[in-house]
């Protein structure tokens, strides 16, 4: 058994006057979006002993608010193939995380996280798979189950999704406000 958690990066700001998009950094609420996350995941008794994250600046930032109030996680090996990747991509670097990983957290972009939740989880399973399927907000967590013993065997249609959680389901100031 696999469990994979897909964390999409918290609410960056659009206003900063960075030149690079990989170089955004978190908002405001978007830090307050992760570090609440991070206390809810320590809340629930989940704990990974891996993490794999794109090198983004907005990635690392929603990594130490999450890890700020959360306490305990591993810390992230940077895999450039996940920043802005695609399902397939996201799906390779699942394909190569370490074998002896049981509980993974992956953190990354949109909209490829959302694309692997409705690749991996087979359509028409329930209210979770809808509820990413109509929206996946920064900051979300999305949590698979696979009935797999090594990652090479994960595969589309392969996964159980036991968990979605938004910020907005935490705390509704959090919801979307048009930004």
């Amino acid at each position: 058994m696999k469990t994979l958690t897909l964390l999409r990066h918290a609410k960056s700001g659009w206003n900063d006057p960075v030149t690079r998009d990989f170089d955004r950094p978190l908002n405001p609420k978007g830090r307050r979006a992760a570090t609440l996350v991070g206390k809810h995941l320590r809340d629930l008794g989940v704990a990974f002993d891996h993490v794999v994250a794109s090198p983004a600046v907005r990635v690392g930032e929603t990594i130490d608010s999450v890890v700020a109030s959360y306490g305990r996680t591993p810390p992230p090996a940077l895999d450039r193939r996940i920043y802005l990747a695609s399902s397939a991509t996201l799906l390779d670097v699942v394909r190569e995380l370490p074998a002896e990983a049981d509980r993974v957290l992956m953190v990354g972009h949109n909209p490829g996280l959302e694309d692997l939740v409705l690749m991996l989880v087979p359509a028409d399973t329930g209210p979770l798979r809808d509820a990413a399927e109509e929206k996946y907000p920064t900051a979300t967590i999305a949590e698979m189950a696979f009935d797999i013993d090594d990652w090479a065997a994960a595969a589309a249609n392969g996964a159980r999704l036991t968990r979605f959680i938004r910020p907005r389901d935490l705390d509704p100031t959090l919801g979307p406000d048009g930004d």
